[in-house]
């Protein structure tokens, strides 16, 4: 790699990969607002639920938890504990050089792998649906990580 650079399809593949996991992991906190505004609930600070124009009829009920609320942040929470990860270890696994083929297949299986646990959660699919999903996300993190640790003790 020259440089890193948009023109490289190595570097482009990362970007693509990264971009969509941080517009998802954006998409959520959207979710999150439309999921409290539809409610009319799942507040979380007391302020929430003075008189506006937007909570005309502010009730405390307001700030207990709601179920759809609440489903949208744990699934905003699951990308905030594995998003840096990925985005640390897809730069420096690209930085390896590995084939262009093999990079794709792990920097797009690990989104697909991403948005389908993003619809399983959604939908409330059964545990082992999500962690089945989970574990394909963690194993490819885990291999790029080996190699690119295997690839600096080797340099």
């Amino acid at each position: 790699m020259d440089g890193m650079s948009l023109h490289d399809p190595l570097f482009a593949t990362y970007v693509v990969a990264a971009s969509l996991m941080i517009l998802k992991a954006v998409a959520m906190s959207w979710l999150t607002v439309f999921r409290m505004v539809r409610a009319q609930g799942g507040y979380r600070s007391p302020e929430d639920i003075r008189k506006t124009p937007l909570n005309p009829a502010p009730d405390p009920a307001q700030l207990l938890p709601n179920e759809g609320v609440e489903r949208i942040r744990r699934i905003q929470m699951n990308d905030v504990e594995n998003l840096p990860y990925f985005l640390v270890a897809g730069f420096l696994y690209v930085l390896t050089q590995p084939s262009l083929l093999l990079a794709q297949w792990l920097l797009y299986g690990y989104v697909a792998s991403r948005l389908l646990h993003f619809l399983a959660y959604f939908t409330a699919q059964i545990h082992d649906i999500r962690a089945t999903l989970w574990t394909i996300g963690s194993l490819i993190l885990v291999f790029m990580t080996v190699r690119t640790l295997l690839a600096a003790l080797g340099a």
